[in-house]
């Protein structure tokens, strides 16, 4: 039998000691992303959700998902969203290529009224700060997910000095250190362990409760999946998506 990992144990208590931060001190903020998201749906609006990299995990974590808000959209940039593109590191020169976004939004279903939740852990490149911009120039309602202490102990990448948190209605603060990384340990010269990916996908599933939370206290019932691999599912999921086909483009 092996013994006990210490790395892994240290590993666990950095993200539950991160999550007792974002469940406490990002409460009054989550219910107001949630707030944004009820709106939306009462209103007839479309739900898009965006990120770059590894932020883009978060994003893809609540689109088409057993337990999910089916209104969730994934706002895919080719050659940004995930690690597939070869080189991976083509992706993060993207990120920084100035005049993206417009093009992105241009090109999207997204209209007046929708919202736009943005994950960048950074907040500093060019493509989420100019797609808060331009969103919300727009007319549409942006939810910033990022690290507020990038904005505050580093630079910004994008010719007007602003991070993504400069442009939202909403900023769900993750709390995550510059670097990503929760672990340190002798013989190994980088840091390690990255918390970003569970602590953002937490946010993301919270903000949604909050807006189930609030869409049934008007009445309104929530147009969630179910697991296909439980008796009934497909069913149950093929009658939301006609109910909300207008709404939903991820199965186009």
């Amino acid at each position: 039998m092996m013994s006990e990992s210490k790395l892994a144990g240290q590993f666990f208590d950095a993200a539950i000691g991160l999550l007792e931060r974002v469940r406490d001190e990002e409460a009054e903020s989550v219910a107001a992303a949630g707030a944004v998201i009820a709106d939306t749906v009462v209103a007839g609006g479309r739900l898009f959700a965006f990120g770059a990299g590894h932020s883009s995990l978060a994003a893809q974590d609540v689109v088409y998902r057993a337990g999910g808000l089916a209104l969730m959209n994934l706002l895919a940039v080719p050659g940004v969203v995930g690690v597939d593109v070869m080189p991976a590191t083509l992706g993060s020169a993207l990120e920084r290529v100035d005049g993206l976004a417009a093009a992105v939004l241009d090109t999207s279903p997204l209209r007046a009224g929708d919202t736009l939740v943005i994950i960048s852990l950074s907040g500093r490149n060019a493509l989420p700060v100019e797609m808060a911009m331009n969103a919300r120039a727009l007319g549409i309602k942006v939810i910033g997910v990022t690290s507020v202490a990038y904005a505050e102990q580093t630079r910004s990448r994008h010719v007007s000095g602003g991070f993504l948190r400069d442009h939202c209605d909403v900023v769900l603060d993750s709390k995550i250190a510059v670097g990503d990384a929760e672990l340190t340990h002798e013989g190994i010269e980088a840091p390690f362990a990255p918390a970003s990916t569970v602590v953002t996908s937490a946010l993301m599933q919270a903000t949604l409760a909050a807006a189930a939370e609030l869409l049934v206290a008007r009445g309104f019932e929530p147009p969630m999946l179910r697991s296909g691999n439980v008796d009934g599912g497909h069913e149950w999921n093929g009658r939301v998506m006609r109910e909300y086909g207008d709404r939903i483009f991820y199965r186009r």
